[in-house]
């Protein structure tokens, strides 16, 4: 509705509003992320690919690894990085501490791609800065810290929904 009041038409109450909203934000960010992802030169990199390439990190990770910090099984993470694999994004190499595991490793265009969507967070934040009056995006950020529980960057996003 124009005057910011929720649109009770539909059913939505007070209630229901805040954690749509908080979707709805999560999900114009990620939307415009990517959309500038593909206009630098990752068309393919997806939402979920971008959270395994996290969770696989700088020091590399298993398959197991990386399903346990994605909320998934093993074999959906082991799909991930073959299709990350595929991209160019990741490749599998031994373990030189424990010759029989396999880990999942960035490569440079793995590497980038992560540099370049922190850059792009930040344009986004700085943009919603801008947008919003003095202060409240900082106020905003301190109250939600203050209201999740727990651990804040989590990666289990996609098990969590397909849970």
């Amino acid at each position: 509705m124009s005057n910011g009041e929720p649109d009770r038409s539909r059913g939505f109450g007070f209630g229901f509003e805040l954690p749509m909203l908080l979707f709805a934000g999560f999900r114009s960010i990620i939307d415009e992320l990517h959309a500038e992802l593909a206009r630098r030169g990752h068309p393919d990199l997806r939402p979920a690919h971008g959270l395994a390439l996290q969770a696989i990190g700088h020091g590399g990770a298993t398959a197991a690894e990386v399903g346990r910090r994605l909320g998934i099984s093993k074999q959906a993470a082991g799909k991930t990085a073959e299709r990350l694999e595929e991209l160019g994004y990741v490749y599998r190499a031994g373990d030189d501490a424990d010759r029989r595991r396999k880990l999942i490793r960035l490569t440079p265009r793995g590497i980038s791609a992560l540099a370049m969507s922190a850059m792009i967070f930040g344009d986004i934040r700085s943009r919603w800065e801008r947008t919003l009056d003095p202060g409240r995006l900082p106020a905003l950020e301190s109250d939600l810290r203050a209201m999740v529980p727990g651990e804040v960057l989590r990666l289990d996003v996609p098990g969590w929904f397909g849970s």
